[in-house]
């Protein structure tokens, strides 16, 4: 199978809310709304797509890789993002930080280390 793209669904219960929290995240406004219920960003990598659901809301879980975890998520902090630790000891292969959006889905950016191939 040839994989040209990824789509990641997030589900929560409060778009405007959670969009709010993805703008911060991504540092710009979302890039396409398609419908109601429904707010997205595109990436080269793939699209992460918010949508309404409150049964399901809290229960995903989405991981970006970025190239310096580090500058990441200062960046995110300097915005008014959550200001968390980068875990440089659990893995030998990665750096990784977990997050929170406000419906507690998990958010995970990770960065490969240098010298590693996955």
């Amino acid at each position: 199978m040839q994989i040209t793209k990824v789509l990641a669904g997030i589900a929560v219960r409060d778009l405007d809310q959670a969009k709010r929290w993805y703008e911060v995240f991504f540092a710009r406004p979302v890039d396409a709304e398609p419908m109601s219920g429904l707010a997205e960003w595109h990436t080269p990598g793939g699209v992460l797509q918010l949508v309404v659901d409150e049964q399901r809301a809290g229960g995903s879980l989405v991981t970006v890789w970025v190239p310096d975890a580090r500058s990441a998520l200062a960046d995110l902090a300097s915005r008014g993002g959550p200001d968390v630790e980068l875990d440089d000891v659990t893995s030998d292969k990665v750096l990784f930080a977990r997050l929170a959006d406000p419906d507690g889905n998990a958010v995970t950016v990770v960065q490969v280390r240098e010298g590693v191939t996955l």
